[in-house]
């Protein structure tokens, strides 16, 4: 009978597991706070469990975590593990240094099943969903290496979902490592600095905002139909009109709430003055701010980042409309661990990999002419 791992129960969860052993919910509290807040991963080094206890949960749990393949550090501080899971996949996890705050950019998929056109994650495929364990397995790993937060600059005070995967395509795992992230007895993070990004799960926004709504932010890249269903595959599920009536519920019973939109800017593609127009359009009436995201060049990639004065251009149009616009700073581009440049190792059981191996680098868009 394999071993329960520990690492990817909420307290919920753990509570539950200790009933069957016949002990008191409490029990839930103490191991919870051992492993996450101590960042300890031994039965033994729980002394205020009794020694049967730690006896019994050795025969019958683990408590583990992805494992270090490589450790990469860019010039500007962006810290990148790859981290070997036990199928022996490999996703990508970053930390990102910038006082006074810390952020952690977690993976929750090995790789994508989406196909967005400018992304290196989803040129790779996709392989499978993350477990709740190897979700939180890799704040857990971060905190180690970073010294479980000892100095203000080198602590986790942010987390975002923005790695490799889309997120809402797992909510189960991930509502269940979001409650660890948000409880006081594990990480005890605010809603506010957690971030989850998606491509446009529609559903999957809404039961985001029941069973656990931090913060949201959804991968536009594009202010119509035509040329999102084009960058964004997943638009011509759902559109653009049925995604923004989403977001609208997300922020409904949250007035101090704003959904961040993400923008990448690519060079004649999505960044005219046009199309800056259709976007300030797009974001009337709904609390809101906009990253525009500078292009991060990936092998193969089939586009080119905008101009910087394309990019001030489009921020300043936006920002006279009275919309939040924010340009991202590129941050670990010498060691592949920007927006959008997350690929790990791993199966691609869509054989997309393969697919564009074969063929040609696909061409680039033209700017559309609405």
């Amino acid at each position: 009978m394999p071993h329960v791992n520990l690492m990817g129960m909420d307290r919920a969860g753990m509570a539950q597991f200790f009933d069957t052993l016949g002990e008191r919910s409490f029990r839930a509290n103490q191991v919870t706070k051992w492993i996450h807040q101590q960042g300890v991963s031994s039965f033994e080094v729980m002394t205020n469990l009794s020694r049967d206890l730690r006896g019994r949960l050795a025969d019958l749990s683990i408590v583990d975590t992805p494992q270090i393949e490589r450790d990469q550090l860019s010039v500007d501080g962006t810290r990148k593990w790859l981290l070997r899971l036990e199928d022996g996949n490999c996703i990508e996890t970053v930390y990102i240094p910038e006082r006074p705050r810390g952020t952690l950019c977690i993976s929750s998929q090995v790789g994508c099943a989406l196909n967005c056109t400018f992304c290196a994650t989803a040129r790779k495929g996709y392989s499978r969903n993350l477990t709740s364990a190897e979700i939180i397995g890799q704040v857990w790993l971060a905190q180690r290496e970073l010294g479980c937060g000892s100095s203000q600059t080198r602590s986790i005070t942010n987390i975002v979902l923005m790695g490799m995967g889309e997120p809402l395509l797992n909510l189960d795992q991930v509502v269940v490592a979001l409650r660890l992230m948000l409880d006081d007895f594990a990480y005890g993070l605010s809603r506010r600095r957690i971030t989850l990004s998606t491509a446009g799960v529609v559903p999957g926004i809404d039961r985001l905002r029941v069973e656990c709504p931090v913060s949201l932010a959804v991968s536009l890249h594009a202010p119509n139909d035509r040329l999102r269903d084009q960058l964004v595959p997943l638009n011509r599920k759902y559109p653009i009109d049925q995604l923004m009536d989403a977001c609208q519920r997300y922020v409904e019973d949250a007035p101090r709430t704003r959904v961040t939109f993400e923008y990448v800017m690519l060079s004649e593609i999505n960044d005219s003055e046009q199309h800056a127009r259709e976007l300030i359009a797009l974001m009337q009436g709904l609390p809101s701010k906009v990253n525009l995201i500078p292009f991060n060049d990936f092998t193969g990639a089939p586009y080119k980042c905008s101009a910087r004065e394309s990019i001030e251009r489009f921020r300043d149009l936006l920002c006279a409309a009275g919309i939040m616009t924010i340009t991202r700073k590129t941050r670990g581009n010498d060691i592949d661990a920007a927006c959008g440049q997350l690929a790990g190792k791993f199966v691609d059981r869509t054989r997309r990999s393969a697919r564009l191996q074969k063929s040609s680098v696909a061409r680039p868009l033209h700017q559309d002419s609405t």
